[in-house]
């Protein structure tokens, strides 16, 4: 290590000496233990090509190549985990195995759910957007520790069943522990999930090398290299170890490496972008001013490339953008964060792509002018509305604390959507701050956002719209699995529930706060689509209602599965 560089001060920490590296891709435990197929009758159930093992383990990770190696939790302790590759129809299987030590190397917070009364270091993992039965949807009560030897409540299967019964698309798996949440993840236990299908290999986008998964997070150091993370809130609490509101880094990595470099030729590329960090949102764009083509969102690619200038990514959002480095050549381009929350003179700064490398070959990706067919969900088929309030209350150590709905974790189930019915949920941010909402299960579409009476809504619970209707961003008009709620607006999104019914959840991707009772429970039933209109009485002049489980009559009932 020169000893020039403190890990913990971004001011001595030279940018972009360090090679950006694309995560590695997984292999089936069969292809990489035996050129044959297993003999044990309990993999039997498995294709030769289907079967995954991921180890859970602790390993040494440099971020940087002026940092000492720093202890880390990766998957096959990887920083990132290596990238699932999956066909869309082809059922995939994946068994996580909890290889952690017993005792974590970060802050435990014991006064949290799960935390005072279960093992201190457990694991699950939620692959983020997937279609999946709720058994495989990495539950954060079905977690489980070193050989299973104590499981959550909710645990009922070692081997992840991914059906894959979606369109292609960016997903990533990460850990969903009841708790530990925050901690699991930022001490590395997160990679690429990447579904593939048809109609991408028809559209002849860039690929193979030219492809490249990019995944954000910010991180703090000690100064002896290892990893930082608080122990207590900025602010005096009578809990120690404590959580925090918030966490935001004081550097950037990319791909687990501190402000890394790539070296491109001067064509097109397909870049993956994923926010994984805990807190902090970004605004990514190109400092030559460039403006990069958006493909896809959370769910798939977009009906039509979309150009735009930049693009806000908070806690678990994707974007599919192709950058096209053609005629750049010997040009640096650096990928800037024009975010203003924590923001700094080293945290506005993500990488740089150095257009450096002769052109290997013609260029012979297409930007096609269609992407994918448009499959809209119509509001006027919903079955039911729900709105449903985002608000800030305390808990009884006297901690800000987040709540969805106005309730707690624990407390029951509100929000139980039928099986085929489509659904209107409002979020009515009445906090001060914004919020990734993510949804499990589905993708959905943003209707609109819409201004209200924060006060007359917090002090009478009446929600008065006080402006007009506006419409998503241009950079979130595709398939969603997690929105930015705007602070003193209602976010309005539609989606279908189809395929599973089951035990599912809802939360602020914050990971801070979903830790601390931003979450809440979806209970999927079986049952017959409510149908009954709201009453007059429930309704105000601005036809907002104070129901936050509000059923509507389908205009046409032929329709009603669209």
């Amino acid at each position: 290590m020169d000893m020039f560089v403190n890990p913990s001060d971004p001011n001595t920490i030279p940018k972009f000496v360090d090679e950006l590296k694309k995560p590695s891709v997984a292999e089936p435990k069969w292809k990489r233990k035996s050129k044959g197929k297993f003999k044990s009758k309990s993999k039997s159930a498995y294709s030769e090509d289907s079967y995954y093992e991921l180890e859970m383990r602790e390993a040494e990770h440099r971020f940087h190549r002026h940092f000492p190696k720093t202890k880390v939790w990766g998957y096959d302790g990887m920083v990132p985990g290596p990238t699932i590759e999956a066909q869309k129809d082809k059922t995939t299987y994946v068994k996580y195995i909890n290889h952690l030590p017993k005792k974590h190397f970060l802050p435990i917070d014991y006064t949290l759910h799960s935390a005072s009364d279960s093992p201190e270091v457990r694991s699950v993992v939620h692959l983020h957007g997937a279609n999946v039965d709720w058994e495989s949807d990495g539950h954060p009560e079905a977690w489980y520790t070193q050989d299973y030897a104590f499981t959550g409540p909710k645990f009922k299967r070692k081997v992840h069943e991914y059906t894959n019964h979606q369109p292609g698309t960016t997903l990533w798996y990460h850990d969903h522990t009841m708790g530990i949440t925050r901690l699991n993840v930022y001490s590395g236990l997160a990679g690429f999930y990447l579904l593939r299908d048809s109609l991408e290999e028809r559209l002849e986008l860039p690929k193979g090398k030219y492809e490249i998964p990019l995944m954000i997070q910010d991180k703090s150091f000690n100064e002896d290299g290892s990893l930082f993370y608080p122990d207590s809130p900025p602010f005096p609490v009578p809990v120690q170890p404590s959580i925090t509101p918030f966490f935001a880094g004081n550097t950037i990595c990319v791909n687990g490496k501190v402000w890394p470099y790539l070296s491109v030729e001067p064509r097109k590329y397909r870049f993956r972008i994923l926010n994984a960090s805990n807190r902090r949102g970004y605004v990514l764009g190109l400092s030559n001013g460039q403006p990069m083509l958006q493909i896809g969102t959370d769910g798939g690619f977009l009906a039509s490339p979309n150009e735009i200038h930049s693009v806000e990514l908070l806690p678990a959002e994707r974007t599919d953008v192709i950058i096209d480095f053609s005629g750049l050549m010997g040009q640096k381009i650096t990928l800037i964060n024009s975010d203003t929350d924590f923001q700094d003179e080293h945290t506005n700064v993500i990488m740089q792509f150095k257009v450096n490398q002769p052109l290997c070959g013609e260029d012979t990706s297409q930007i096609p002018t269609e992407l994918a067919p448009s499959m809209d969900v119509h509001e006027g088929h919903a079955h039911t509305i729900r709105n449903l309030p985002l608000t800030a209350s305390t808990d009884s150590y006297g901690r800000p604390m987040l709540l969805l709905n106005e309730r707690m974790y624990h407390d029951p189930a509100t929000e139980k959507p039928s099986l085929d019915s489509i659904e209107v949920w409002n979020f009515i941010n009445a906090t001060n701050l914004p919020h990734p909402i993510h949804v499990h299960l589905i993708q959905f579409k943003i209707l609109e956002r819409r201004p209200f009476n924060v006060e007359r809504f917090q002090n009478e619970g009446i929600l008065e719209f006080t402006g007009d209707p506006v419409e998503p961003r241009d950079y979130e008009r595709g398939w969603k699995d997690t929105v930015k709620a705007d602070i003193g607006m209602v976010t309005k999104i539609i989606m279908h529930w189809k395929e599973h019914k089951g035990n599912y959840i809802w939360h602020c991707h914050f990971l801070e706060h979903e830790d601390h009772d931003m979450m809440r429970p979806i209970t999927i039933i079986d049952d017959a689509h409510p149908v009954q209109p709201p009453h007059a009485d429930e309704q105000h002049e601005d036809g907002a209602t104070n129901e936050s489980n509000t059923s509507v009559t389908p205009e046409n009932d032929s329709n009603e599965k669209a």
